[in-house]
Formats: structure tokens, C-alpha cells, sequence
């Protein structure tokens, strides 16, 4: 996809962290924001998989998706963020991982809606492609699980998002853009409660590259 008029898609630099920190702090209110530590350590292992959408008027970021490269056999499905990204430091970042793990994309609320997150989600899909990689897997927040945890499942909550019955802020996104749901998993964030601690694992398979031996095992 290409960007919005306004608006590329490019490589973290050094100068965009205090703006990431800014932006992390009001897309996630109750977390720490990211450091400049960790996000020179991301820039540090692997640096084309740390993506900005710039926009162009202000040469400001105003959005991001940070991603690394997993062997998802030394993972279990259930396994939160903070193992998955070695508590954000990316210090697990594996070279020889197939798996695309997207860590976090989120855009500014100043910018939202303008299809920002789908022209990053594209640009981490370009690499998959370009590192010959398996796939991409992710963890969706369910914020619209909270209010309905009383009634259902989070199971069934995903099966009725899935299938178009109910519509998540997120999940529902992430479905429109091509995910497919892998299963709802419990404790993936630490502090969500709008998603009552509930997410959804979501993938997106390379077309054009087979599995690994073993399905599943990189």
C-alpha cells in the first residue's frame, strides 16, 4: 500500500526517540513509554525491521512498527510480550528465526485513521518477502473484550469478531489487513484491562515461501 498523501514510511533514525516516547505515552497511558536505551538496542540488532511513518509537512514520527526475527520453537503460544521481546530489549532477536515477530505498531491519535498502521503492516510484510521469511505473527489487544467478559468467553468473543458478528477496535482491523486469528491467549500484556488481560496470537504466512521443515519449528 502506498503511504497517505503527507505522509512515507522509512527506517527508524537516532533523532526520532523522544517523539516515540511522546507518542507511547498517550497511545499507552498506563506503561512505561520506550527508552532511547531500548530503542537504540532494537535499532542495534536489527535494524530494517524498525519502521516510522513520517509525516512529511513536519519531518516528525508519528507512528511506528518495531519487529524481530524469532525461531518460534523456542517459544510457546502462549508466551506474553515481555518474553517474546526479552522485556523489550529485543535481546532474543534470532538472525536465523523465520518468524517475523511484530513487537508493537501503534500511530499517533492525531494521525489515526488516515491507514498509517496498514502502510507499516505492508512495510513489515515487504521484508518478510524480501528475507524470504516463513511468516509474521503478532499479538492483537481485544479492548472490546472488557465490557463483555461478564457474558462470554474470550474464545467466543474472537470467534463472533471473526466471523463479523462483533466488531473489536483492534482484532477487527487486524483482520481487515490480512491476519488470521491463531487462538486467544491469556496474559499477553501486563497492564490491559480494557481487553480484561485476554489477546488474540494473529499471523500472516508468506505466500511465496513454504513452510520450514516441520511446519511450525522456525
Amino acid at each position: 500500500m502506498t503511504p497517505p498523501t503527507g505522509y512515507r514510511i522509512r527506517l527508524m533514525r537516532h533523532s526520532d526517540y523522544d517523539a516515540i516516547g511522546a507518542i507511547c505515552r498517550v497511545v499507552y497511558p498506563h506503561d512505561e513509554p520506550y527508552t532511547a536505551a531500548e530503542l537504540a538496542a532494537h535499532a542495534a540488532v536489527f535494524p530494517q525491521g524498525q519502521f516510522v511513518a513520517e509525516h512529511t509537512p513536519t519531518a516528525e514520527p508519528v507512528g511506528v512498527h518495531f519487529t524481530l526475527k524469532l525461531r518460534i520453537s523456542d517459544y510457546h503460544v502462549d508466551d506474553p510480550w515481555d518474553v517474546l521481546t526479552a522485556h523489550g530489549t529485543f535481546a532474543d532477536h534470532d538472525p536465523g528465526g523465520l518468524t517475523l515477530y511484530g513487537a508493537d505498531v501503534f500511530v499517533s491519535p492525531a494521525h489515526q485513521h488516515h491507514g498509517l498502521a496498514h502502510a507499516l503492516t505492508d512495510a513489515t510484510r515487504a521484508l518478510v518477502m524480501r528475507e524470504r521469511l516463513w511468516r509474521m505473527v503478532g499479538g492483537s489487544r481485544l479492548p472490546g473484550y472488557g465490557v463483555v467478559a461478564d457474558a462470554m468467553t474470550a474464545a467466543e468473543y474472537v470467534h463472533r469478531v471473526v466471523g463479523g458478528v462483533l466488531v473489536d477496535p483492534v482484532l477487527s482491523a487486524h483482520l481487515k489487513d490480512g491476519w488470521r486469528v491463531v487462538k486467544p491467549i491469556h496474559g499477553y500484556l501486563q497492564h490491559d484491562p480494557e481487553s480484561a488481560g485476554w489477546a488474540a496470537v494473529i499471523q500472516w504466512v508468506n505466500p511465496d515461501h513454504p513452510p520450514p521443515p516441520g511446519f511450525g519449528l522456525a
